[in-house]
């Protein structure tokens, strides 16, 4: 056969060279720095002598364990909420579009305004949450000093603020499916429940694992709403 001219592959090599010098030099400089005792002047180098460090710190443990459940439970909440608001906002309900809108307007705030701000509603004296439950004769917890429901309470804040992008890609991926499955589900005299569990729960099964991976990722890199919201704390 005729040989194949490497003129075309020559046009990888802008961004081969670019991809080089901005991600895969920094990387093995980085990972030749992170083996080494390093000043601005000169290094030495120690092996993995800086990971066995990094990893008999006592509080690593407990923060990467807090990190997973973090990751986890926004994650897990995003999905089953995002899919509940998307199924309720692809049907034929009353104000449709203004509570679209509603949803989804938390995502377009700042994380370290949304950490501000309720950091302020959920002061266990003077916030507006406990106040309210203080009216109901309820006496509200400490929602971000008790190490018991700091972590909790910061997740349930970050399901608020991101819940309205997994309804929307649930809501792009409900209408996507095609009517007829619903028509012959129908047809077969399929109910609410068994339209959901044999159409719509794995038809949108793409919208599904596009929500968990990025709420996962999210979540483990999570740090402004954090910081804004305990400084890191309790403990």
């Amino acid at each position: 056969g005729r040989r194949r001219s490497p003129y075309p592959g020559w046009f990888y090599l802008p961004a081969a060279v670019v991809y080089g010098v901005l991600f895969l030099v920094p990387t093995l400089l980085s990972f030749y720095f992170s083996m080494t005792r390093w000043t601005i002047f000169d290094s030495e180098f120690i092996g993995f002598g800086n990971f066995v460090q990094f990893f008999q710190e006592p509080a690593l443990v407990k923060g990467f364990t807090n990190t997973f459940v973090y990751a986890v439970v926004t994650s897990g909440a995003k999905v089953v909420l995002g899919l509940g608001l998307g199924m309720l906002l692809t049907s034929q309900i009353v104000g449709r579009g203004y509570l679209r809108a509603v949803v989804f307007f938390p995502v377009l705030v700042s994380s370290v305004g949304v950490g501000i701000t309720f950091q302020v509603l959920m002061h266990p004296s003077r916030g507006a949450i406990n106040s309210a439950l203080g009216v109901l004769g309820i006496d509200g917890p400490g929602w971000l000093v008790d190490p018991q429901l700091a972590l909790l309470s910061v997740a349930l804040v970050d399901v608020w603020k991101g819940v309205g992008l997994a309804t929307l890609i649930y809501m792009a991926g409900i209408v996507s499916i095609p009517k007829e499955y619903y028509e012959a589900a129908k047809v077969d005299g399929a109910g609410s429940w068994t339209l959901f569990r044999n159409v719509i729960f794995p038809l949108s099964w793409p919208a599904t694992s596009t929500v968990i991976t990025l709420s996962l990722i999210g979540g483990l890199r999570s740090f402004d709403l954090i910081w804004a919201m305990t400084r890191g704390g309790p403990g």
